[in-house]
């Protein structure tokens, strides 16, 4: 079995920026822990992106606080989260779930049997997002959220999402 890990938008303006909060700051260390036990080649990353026009969109009607514009320094990894990636493993999404994604690590699922981890940002939004798609395409593959490298908008969602999560049959740890 191959171990994957995702990193889902660990961005500056997750962490401090627009919509930053102390518990998504309070995870950087241990995301960045997680990071160094994989091998370079087995770890993906998110990247939420929106363009100028963000709040004229669907979401930016229901969610009015612009963040991650492409370009922009919010839409940015953190910086020393971004050192710990391969660029080539980094995929734009501009919504909650990455179907890029889905597609990359199943076509990584046909060739053997997979485990992926997911820890990032936010747990209630797109941790929860990425990881029911990744069980969607990939069925038989174990899927793990690791709550402890996580957060959410709020503590009381992070802990919701969780929920929801092991009631889908992902794996919390």
């Amino acid at each position: 079995m191959k171990d994957i890990l995702v990193v889902v938008d660990m961005q500056n303006d997750f962490i401090d920026g627009a919509l930053g909060t102390p518990e998504a700051q309070g995870i950087v260390e241990r995301v960045k822990e997680k990071i160094r036990l994989y091998q370079p080649e087995d770890v993906f990353a998110t990247r939420d992106t929106h363009e100028a026009d963000y709040l004229e969109t669907r979401e930016g009607r229901l969610l009015p606080v612009e963040h991650c514009i492409r370009g922009s320094e919010g839409w940015q990894i953190r910086p020393d989260v971004t050192e710990l990636l391969d660029e080539s493993h980094v995929v734009d999404k501009p919504s909650f779930g990455s179907l890029e994604l889905a597609r990359m690590l199943g076509r990584l699922g046909e060739k053997e049997p997979l485990r992926i981890e997911l820890v990032g940002l936010c747990t209630d939004i797109c941790v929860v997002s990425n990881a029911l798609l990744l069980h969607a395409t990939l069925p038989e593959a174990d899927i793990v959220v690791d709550s402890r490298c996580c957060a959410g908008v709020t503590p009381q969602r992070h802990e919701a999402a969780l929920e929801t999560l092991r009631s889908c049959q992902v794996e919390v740890l």
